[in-house]
């Protein structure tokens, strides 16, 4: 997995590197500018074509004229106070050299920039750099935009005279040009990935240019939606890409594992790759070596979450599966089962029974499972079992007046799944932390606030949504992002999230840990939405797992 970093880890992970000798960090800001113009150049190639016979663009003109137009091409770089700020003087100067036409505002005193900025600052020659004006920055014209104010650091909430500009230069720059961000855009908080900054917008950008390995707010809350395209760079601090997908690991310079956690661990981008040895099943084992799941349906007219939860289960490779129903829903769901075996268990009093077998070791329950007193009853039942169980939608809200008492029988062989309105019934007074305004970073954050539910439930919580957040009591944590590549929003669909439930009852029916189910099964749910695409719907999801299977190699 990809390790996502704070702002602080990363600014450890640097100063380990330039301490161990192996780098400065004069050469990190270079390689940083460098890495902005090549991903420039590789996202807008039209741009990377040399700037001759006086042919470029005109800044008044839409991109596609690129090319077409007489006068060179122009960009509008605009410098922070900080080392963002020299990575924009980098940036600027390269574009210089290759011909552009180049305009430069600094906002803040020269003569308080960090060293390697100062550096950067003076190649570039104080001439070209102009003194920040909220009217010549919001007027400003050009065919790129490069805002270097504020990047991953920011803690605070830039002022009126750099939002107002920049919500100026957004609002207009569309028609004409494109706006590049170094590590962040300015106004976002890449610990939490939320604004600081409500009064004015802040600022989009079509591409986002970060270094080493990406923040958490790239891809969690307001962060994918205002970064627009993500670009992670390499700058020499140990790491590999390969192709889409980025692989990274610490260093060998001394003290960067300590370094980098920050008094904290680090959070981890789900993907693929770590999924693929634990998926295959063995050719001399038999359907009870994958283990037995059982899910519970609700009462006639709310059986069909748990039969998209049973076929989710299946699918993913649950050896059997078997639907718990009330006798009044007998008839409604033995008509739409077949591979998915169907047992009678009426209330609280029959799942006790019917888990005396204990071949069952892994329990859905909660999607259409109602809200009477008899399912609080049941949920009961099902935790003092001890077996590995997912609890969702029903299961959950039906403890909102008193969640404590769902928390005293949880245990850590569980996982809950919420939604952020079930979240905020668990966990009010966390979901009101995450929903106050964000004024100061870090801010607050999803990942901040999932850590913190799952250590008071004390089992594993997937707090859903596109940046869904999976969290253990030991304060690991992992972001499955919908986002950018693997953006898949037609998954916001009635029952999804039944299917969800599903194949994480299925991984822990097989042997998986519920840290490791959740996030295997997260994963795999947003990659059958992108192998159906457009027109999904719940029914549509485990029936895409052979063709994602056979993509991971299975």
């Amino acid at each position: 997995m990809t390790e996502l970093l704070t702002a602080a880890q990363m600014r450890a992970i640097e100063q380990a590197a330039i301490e161990s000798g192996e780098v400065t960090g004069l050469e990190l800001m270079e390689r940083a500018g460098q890495g902005v113009v090549e991903a420039i150049f590789e996202e807008w190639p039209e741009l990377a074509e040399s700037v001759d016979a006086g042919r470029g663009a005109s800044p008044s003109r839409s991109p596609e004229y690129l090319g077409k137009d007489e006068g060179a091409r122009r960009a509008v770089v605009l410098c922070g106070p900080g080392n963002n700020g020299g990575d924009g003087f980098v940036v600027a100067r390269l574009l210089k050299e290759r011909g552009w036409e180049v305009e430069v505002f600094l906002y803040g005193d020269p003569d308080k920039l960090p060293p390697d900025a100062k550096v950067n600052y003076e190649r570039l020659g104080e001439d070209a750099v102009k003194a920040w004006s909220k009217t010549t920055v919001g007027n400003a014209e050009g065919h790129l935009f490069v805002d270097a104010i504020f990047g991953a650091g920011l803690s605070r909430a830039p002022d009126r005279d750099t939002l107002e500009p920049l919500t100026k230069l957004y609002t207009e720059g569309k028609t004409f040009g494109r706006m590049v961000a170094v590590d962040a855009p300015t106004g976002l908080c890449m610990n939490s990935g939320r604004l600081l900054c409500r009064e004015y917008s802040g600022n989009w950008s079509w591409l986002t240019v970060t270094f080493h390995r990406p923040r958490i707010g790239h891809f969690v809350e307001d962060g994918p939606e205002f970064c627009g395209n993500l670009r992670t760079i390499d700058i020499g601090l140990g790491w590999t890409k390969t192709g889409t997908v980025t692989r990274s690991w610490h260093g060998d310079f001394p003290g960067l594992e300590e370094r980098g956690k920050v008094g904290d661990v680090f959070v981890s981008l789900v993907s693929g790759h770590q999924r693929i040895t634990s998926l295959p099943k063995s050719r001399e084992e038999h359907k009870y070596s994958h283990g037995h799941a059982l899910v519970l349906s609700g009462g006639h007219g709310k059986t069909g979450a748990a039969r998209l939860a049973a076929r989710g289960a299946l699918r993913i490779g649950a050896g059997l599966v078997t639907v718990g129903s009330p006798r009044s829903a007998m008839f409604e769901n033995a008509v739409n089962l077949t591979a998915i075996m169907l047992q009678q268990i009426d209330g609280a009093h029959g799942v006790s029974e019917m888990l005396e077998d204990t071949r069952f070791n892994a329990i859905c329950l909660g999607p259409g499972l109602g809200r009477g007193a008899d399912t609080q009853a049941v949920v009961m039942a099902v935790l003092k079992e001890q077996r590995a169980t997912v609890l969702d939608a029903d299961a959950l809200t039906r403890f909102e007046r008193k969640p404590e008492a769902l928390f005293d029988l949880l245990h850590e062989t569980c996982v809950i799944t919420p939604h952020g309105g079930e979240f905020a019934k668990l966990f009010p007074d966390l979901a009101e932390k995450l929903n106050a305004p964000a004024t100061a970073g870090p801010a607050y954050s999803k990942v901040d606030a999932t850590r913190e539910a799952a250590k008071r439930a004390g089992c594993v919580v997937l707090f859903k949504g596109p940046d869904t957040v999976i969290a253990a009591p030991d304060g690991r944590c992992s972001v499955n992002s919908s986002h950018y590549e693997r953006s898949a929003p037609w998954l916001a669909t009635a029952g999804s999230g039944d299917v969800l439930a599903g194949f994480i009852t299925g991984l822990m029916a097989r042997g998986f840990s519920p840290m490791q189910a959740a996030e295997t099964a997260a994963y795999i749910h947003v990659e059958c939405a992108l192998e159906f695409g457009p027109g999904l719907i719940a029914e549509d999801l485990p029936e895409q797992i052979p063709a994602v299977f056979r993509k991971l190699g299975l």
